[in-house]
């Protein structure tokens, strides 16, 4: 299979005074990448531009050096799984997949569809229609569509979302197994167990921006490696401020109402240096809090990084 290459340079796309991607650049070749983010981080309106559905307000995407927006011909190369639900109720399943695999005018469109079935495992409901699916259900039939014509690029939006632990495994399996071919997969999530199972590369969004790129050991670092706020309770919350503080691990203590608020700068030397000041001083720990360990700071941490 001849390699494929997906180009976002400097892309931006907005909706009258609303950026939902500001200035992107970023490459997705062969294997599996992962799009990081939280929940309206501009993943899906990325997607949409990558899969020619979408124009760039700015900027351009190309595949293989050719643009993607209206240039029909990408989609014998493309298939697009996405988030919102894009099949017909009144179809069956078989007939969902057959009418993809005739609309790209395979010359054996029967025969495509039922490989595509069964490469998710959907041949035990494909006579039902797909208005009796559940999630994890239109989910399969979803890809079965999208896998019709044997694309050589797979884009995917939360495509794990209302799947069953089985299901997960299964097109995690079938994932890793076309990243393996020599596939372009691309798959958007906003949680971080997802992406570190799956990806190879990493490309994290936030708010529109282009936040960080590496593979899943280099933004865990940068995850990890930020200032962490923590909230502790102690037997002696001021002995315990003045010891941490004498550290270069803390970039900040603060005592207010009976709340020691700590800053540590290293994360790995707090969590030793804590334990061992408590210790020492012989102060007792009470609760230690972490207070911005959501998604959502982590992130908007690597945006200001």
């Amino acid at each position: 299979m001849i390699p494929s290459v997906l180009s976002v340079d400097t892309v931006s796309r907005w909706y009258g005074n609303v950026v939902a991607v500001n200035d992107v650049t970023m490459t997705i070749g062969p294997g599996i990448t992962g799009l990081l983010g939280p929940n309206g981080a501009g993943k899906s309106t990325l997607i949409g531009m990558l899969a020619g559905f979408l124009a760039p307000s700015a900027g351009t995407v190309t595949l293989n050096g050719d643009t993607v927006w209206k240039n029909p011909e990408v989609y014998r190369t493309i298939g697009l799984v996405p988030e919102r639900e894009a099949a017909y109720d009144f179809l069956s399943g078989w007939e969902f997949v057959l009418a993809n695999a005739e609309l790209h005018g395979l010359p054996d469109a029967g025969a495509a569809a039922q490989r595509a079935l069964a490469a998710v495992e959907m041949e035990f409901a494909q006579s039902r229609r797909v208005g009796e699916y559940s999630k994890g259900m239109r989910q399969r039939v979803k890809m079965a569509s999208a896998l019709v014509h044997d694309p050589a690029v797979l884009l995917l939006d939360e495509p794990f979302n209302g799947m069953d632990p089985r299901q997960r495994l299964h097109l995690m399996d079938l994932l890793r197994q076309m990243g393996a071919d020599g596939r372009t997969v691309l798959f958007s999530s906003h949680i971080l167990e997802e992406v570190e199972q799956l990806a190879q590369q990493i490309e994290v969004m936030v708010a529109g921006r282009h936040a960080a790129s590496g593979d899943f050991r280099e933004i865990r670092r940068l995850m990890t490696d930020r200032p962490h706020q923590y909230v502790i309770r102690s037997s002696d919350d001021r002995g315990l401020a003045s010891a941490l503080i004498a550290d270069g691990s803390t970039a900040g203590v603060q005592l207010d109402d009976d709340v020691l608020s700590v800053e540590a700068v290293s994360f790995l030397r707090f969590t030793e240096l804590l334990p061992r000041v408590a210790r020492d001083a012989g102060i007792r720990l009470f609760e230690v809090s972490p207070t911005d360990e959501s998604l959502e700071s982590v992130f908007s941490y690597l945006v200001k990084s």
